[in-house]
C-alpha cells in the first residue's frame, strides 16, 4: 500500500503530461473486456494475439511521445 501511494504523485503528473496516455489505457481495457466477453461466449482468443497487439500499441506510443518530446526540444520551447 505504502508502494501505491508514493507511486500515486507521479504517476498523475505522468498521465497530466500525457494525456494520450489515458487513451491507451482505455483501449487496453475494451480490449480485454471484449476478449472476456468472447472467452465467456465460448471464443477462444489467444492471449499471444492480445498481448502483442498492447505491446505494439505501447511502443508506438513511446515512440510518439520521444518524437513529441525531441520536437519540442528542438523548437527550443521551454514548457
Amino acid at each position: 500500500v505504502s508502494v501505491m501511494m508514493l507511486a500515486a504523485g507521479p504517476l498523475a503528473n505522468f498521465i497530466a503530461k500525457n494525456p494520450s496516455i489515458v487513451m491507451l489505457a482505455l483501449g487496453f481495457l475494451l480490449m480485454i473486456g471484449m476478449t472476456l466477453i468472447a472467452d465467456g461466449m465460448g471464443y477462444h482468443v489467444p492471449k499471444g494475439y492480445i498481448y502483442a497487439a498492447m505491446g505494439f500499441s505501447a511502443l508506438v506510443e513511446g515512440l510518439n511521445m520521444l518524437a513529441r518530446r525531441r520536437k519540442k526540444a528542438k523548437s527550443g520551447d521551454g514548457h
